[in-house]
Parts: structure tokens; sequence; C-alpha cells
């Protein structure tokens, strides 16, 4: 049987698995389809498996393959295959978790970690984001097709979420469950009464250390007491600022993001952004396909009992908005965009290194996150190292949230 047969017949296989899902069994002998988010998850029984062919390959074969596998399938939706593969077994698993790297070194969102951790250094990653009016919620696509926003690879999902004092941005790796009692959810943004102050928080610290400013380990449900399937810690990864403009003078919003969890010096050739290697045990539960999630080695108590983040102004990474020009002829304000924003709309904003991150002015002209409107509920999302797709997402949020002071 030539190589070439076997990575066909491998293809077609868990394709097939890919297509049909999994199912989760309910309480009295229901059945649910699980959603499908960044993984299209697929689940293969242990007696399937017993009767494989490849149960028995000798491993360096096996890695073979499997490489062969991960180079080949380098977009999606071919690369479901990817994640078809991690999720036979234990031994599979294995292999795919030190084949699959990082989005840092790939420049692929492979498993759903890869949405918590840093984009590529070279070029942006090319997203985007539908607006649903009617139900408050912000789905957020990778881009399939550089030509058309009408197709992507769904990622991640948000709601706004009004409150007396606040708004509060929920955000969930399920597009059917965006609720922060989820066992899909990931963090939030929440801003102030006014729009012009926003923090991001995180489900989980970013990496080994964190700060957890609020914890609710139960919750009180018809008078009892019951424990949520995720931790509701609530971990501070960034602060975003608008300026007010009290002179009501035209032009565009200002904006400073302060990524708490992100050193100055992370921006640098040689700079290390914290990265996630895997999510709490509430929310890899969510994924019976793929338990690479889950690690002996980490634990509940270890997670939320890390030392403290830290807070030094000075060495934390700062970005803010490019000053746009002003255009004569068009009589507005325009930023160059590489033909990714062709909508005017003061929502519309390039962040880049502040000076305040001890960066030189080369720097300053390199975009890490870009944002723009296309059309009357579609938005572009653009970022790269060292933010991550969920800290991304979550800087656009801010901008749809109106801003009377600020405009």
């Amino acid at each position: 049987m030539s190589f070439r047969s076997i990575l066909q017949d491998m293809r077609g296989e868990f394709g097939s698995i890919s297509r049909k899902g999994f199912e989760m069994r309910l309480p009295n002998g229901l059945r649910s389809r699980s959603q499908r988010v960044v993984q299209d998850s697929c689940f293969v029984p242990i007696d399937a498996l017993k009767q494989s062919c490849w149960a028995y390959m000798p491993p360096e074969l096996l890695r073979d393959v499997l490489v062969r596998i991960e180079e080949s399938e380098s977009t999606w939706p071919p690369r479901k295959n990817v994640v078809a593969c991690a999720g036979v077994c234990r031994s599979w698993r294995d292999i795919m978790k030190e084949i699959v790297k990082t989005p840092k070194i790939s420049g692929q969102l492979t498993f759903p970690i890869s949405l918590k951790q840093p984009g590529p250094r070279g070029p942006l990653i090319q997203c985007f984001i539908k607006r649903n009016r009617s139900n408050q919620t912000y789905h957020l696509y990778l881009s399939l097709n550089q030509a058309s926003n009408d197709d992507g690879k769904f990622l991640l999902a948000a709601r706004r979420c009004r409150r007396p004092t606040c708004t509060d941005y929920i955000i969930s790796l399920n597009a059917e469950d965006v609720s922060k009692g989820s066992s899909t959810y990931i963090g939030k943004l929440r801003s102030n009464f006014l729009g012009t102050k926003f923090t991001i928080y995180d489900a989980q610290p970013p990496s080994t250390g964190g700060r957890v400013t609020k914890f609710r380990s139960t919750k009180l449900v018809g008078m009892k007491q019951v424990s949520p399937r995720v931790p509701a810690g609530n971990f501070p990864v960034a602060h975003i600022s608008y300026e007010l403009n009290v002179l009501g003078s035209r032009g565009p919003r200002r904006m400073h993001c302060a990524m708490d969890a992100i050193p100055a010096s992370a921006i640098e050739p040689d700079g290390v952004a914290p990265t996630q290697t895997e999510f709490l045990p509430g929310v890899s539960d969510s994924f019976p396909s793929l338990p690479f999630f889950r690690s002996k080695s980490s634990s509940r108590t270890d997670i939320f009992h890390a030392r403290p983040m830290s807070t030094d102004k000075d060495d934390m990474l700062v970005l803010k908005n490019k000053a746009p020009r002003w255009h004569e002829q068009l009589q507005c304000w325009c930023l160059n965009f590489n033909g990714r924003v062709t909508v005017a709309s003061v929502k519309n904003f390039q962040l880049v290194a502040s000076v305040d991150s001890g960066v030189g002015g080369q720097e300053q002209d390199d975009v890490i996150l870009q944002f723009g409107k296309v059309g009357k509920d579609v938005f572009t999302m653009d970022y790269k190292y060292p933010i991550s797709a969920f800290q991304a997402f979550a800087i656009c949020l801010s901008s749809f949230d109106t801003k009377i002071a600020c405009e």
C-alpha cells in the first residue's frame, strides 16, 4: 500500500467523521448535536478504533502520516481533518499536540485554545464580525475567502447585556449558549456608564500567574446552592479608554489600550507574550472528543492560586489608535486599510504600539489590530502578535458601544 494511498484513505475516513459531528447523550435518553466551533469536533468510539487498521500502525509511520496530513491541510475547511486526528485516542492526541504549532509560529487557528494564544508575527490574521441588532449578538468568523465575507469559519460569539450602571459583553465559544454560566464561557468585556472606559476579563489567567478580582464558586438556584461547571473567575487582562470630546470638535475617536497581561518587550524581535496552553477543566469538558484540553498536572487550585500578575504600568504594552489624515477632496479622515475597509465609520480604527511602551518610531507604523466597516452589519477584524483573537475581539466590541461623550 503506497504512502499516498494511506493519506487518501485517512483523509476520507476522518473527513466523513468530521461531517457527521458527534452526539452528546442527555438525561432521559435525549440526544443533542454539539455546536460546531473552531474544531468541528468529531468522536470515534473506542470499539471502532480497535477494529480500525490504524490502531496497530508503528509509531514512526503514524507520526509521519500525521505530519503530512497537518502540512497538507493548511486551510479551513480541510483542516478539520487535523482536528479529527487529534480526537481519535490519547496516542494520536499526544502526537498532534507536538505537531500543531501555536498561531505565533504557524499562523493557523486550529483548536479552540488557539483563540487565546497570540497571533503570528507576520501577516495579520483576517477575520470579520457580523452584528445582529435584533438580539444584540456579535459573531466572529475566520475569513476563508478574501473576496467575500459571506462565508467563514465560526470562532467566537458575544452578547450585549445592559446593566443599570454598566454594559457587559459576554464572550463564548458557543454561538447557541452565550452566558456566563455556560461551559463555553471564556471571558467578558465590561464598560462604565458612559461607555468611555472598558475592562477585558479573562475566565482564566493568561499564563502561569493571575489576579482574581471576583470569584463565585457557588450560586443559588431555586434556594439551592449549586456549583457552576465553569469557575466565574475574572482576570483583568486589558483596559480600554476613549478620550472625552468636551469641545465637540470633529474628528475620529481616540482610544488607548493598556494590555495588563502583555509586557512592552513582547513587540521586540525576541520578545515573548503570555501564551495559554489549555482551557479550564470546565471548558474542556464541553469537548469530549478532544480530551487533550485536560491535563493531569493542572488543577483548579493551581490555576486560581497562582502568583499575582505584574501591574507595573511601565512594563505593560500600551496600544493607541493610529492618527488618520484629513483628505481635502473627500472631506473625511482617512486611514490605509489596504482594501480591507470600504465604508467610512467612526468605529474604524487601527492600533499601534504607543510611545509609552518604550519602542522606537519605526514600530509606530506596524499595525497590530485593525477594525473597520464593510457593510451594514459586517466589519473586518485583522490582528497579529502579541494579542490573541479573544483580546482583539473584545477590543473591537468596545467600538460598538455608544459613546456620546466621545463624538
